[in-house]
């Protein structure tokens, strides 16, 4: 089984922090060695550290040509300077994570994975227990900023979702008898793009039997199905909202194949089940029963359908601009992208120094 990635992705934020541009000093500091990648605020980003996440991400036995490697590897830079960012925020906000809080995150990392399979693949990435540890309370921490700084100034009124409802009544008729989907699909092949946050995708039916076992186990001891879809599905159409299939009629379930059809049919909501066709495998969840006919806010479903449909808008525009304006303040110099410009896009020599200041 391939060891879940431990790189702190940011899977949040990544997109929105790799957008904003770096606010670069005049001048490069005059301190930066030839192994300097990054500089935050007067701290380093290293060629090692860079290297370590990187080998915490991507797995040994994928071949990637020269360019591949460095544009996964700026990518990378981008969100250790997002993160330092944050874990500078945390300080000035005087947040912290428990060493319990830790404990958990590691033991949830190797969940599913016995202690041998896990030191082996630890080892065959040259990372450590150290730094699987460090990498997991440094993203709990910016991820703690980002719940206090964002998630919790978020709210939505009941005025909001009667208006939502109002202009968007059409939506809630539902014409037929249907059931509220969700999915979590595991192949055995690898995909041709990233199709979840952490870029996480089985290679051969050996290993996609042993990860879709393991995403069962964590749903069985209560994780969140939509958090397992977003971070592990290989279904790019539905993995970025986390598995949602929204309402899907009876009459179209009835053209799906007999294992899908007997895998939501008269189920109750909340059951998972797994169906296994052709070497794939795809945990169903029944999120609701709908009868046809016009649904409404008092409908518990709709409800809440439509808040966290706001709320969802409303926090990923207020996480844009809170890491916009972050990064705006900071002082950042990229010294990779700098030498990557400067070699046209081809792969520099990353030994040279630092260079000059444009």
């Amino acid at each position: 089984m391939k060891l879940r990635p431990f790189l702190v992705v940011l899977s949040a934020f990544t997109a929105a922090g790799a957008a904003a541009a770096c606010k670069s000093t005049t001048a490069p500091p005059a301190a930066a060695s030839a192994d300097t990648w990054a500089v935050v605020n007067s701290h380093a980003i290293s060629r090692q550290d860079v290297e370590r996440a990187y080998r915490r991400q991507q797995d040994p036995a994928q071949t990637l040509s020269e360019e591949e490697a460095l544009s996964a590897k700026l990518n990378i830079l981008n969100d250790l300077v997002t993160q330092d960012i944050l874990v500078a925020k945390a300080a000035q906000l005087k947040l912290d994570v428990a060493v319990a809080d830790v404990d958990a995150a590691y033991a949830e990392a190797k969940k599913g994975i016995s202690d041998e399979a896990f030191q082996q693949e630890m080892t065959r990435r040259t990372i450590t227990a150290a730094e699987v540890r460090d990498s997991l309370r440094l993203e709990l921490l910016s991820r703690k900023v980002l719940a206090q700084e964002v998630g919790a100034k978020v709210a939505v009124t009941e005025q909001e979702i009667g208006d939502f409802y109002t202009t968007n009544r059409a939506q809630f008729n539902v014409p037929e008898e249907s059931y509220h989907l969700a999915q979590l699909v595991v192949t055995p092949v690898r995909e041709a793009q990233q199709t979840n946050r952490r870029g996480d995708d089985a290679t051969s039916p050996q290993a996609a039997a042993a990860k879709v076992q393991a995403l069962m186990e964590r749903l069985k001891a209560g994780a969140s199905f939509g958090e397992l879809a977003a971070d592990y599905s290989e279904d790019p159409e539905s993995s970025g909202r986390g598995g949602d299939l929204g309402l899907v009629g009876v009459s179209r379930l009835m053209q799906a194949p007999a294992p899908l059809r007997e895998a939501v049919l008269n189920k109750a909501p909340g059951s998972v089940n797994l169906v296994s066709l052709n070497g794939s495998h795809t945990l169903v969840l029944v999120i609701s029963h709908e009868q046809a006919g016009q649904r409404d806010p008092s409908n518990q479903v709709v409800h809440e359908q439509i808040s966290q449909l706001l709320r969802t808008r409303r926090e990923q525009l207020l996480r844009a601009a809170y890491l916009t304006a972050a990064r705006n303040d900071a002082q950042v110099v990229n010294y990779l992208a700098r030498r990557l410009v400067e070699s046209a896009g081809k792969p520099p020599a990353l030994g040279l120094s630092a260079p000059s200041s444009k």
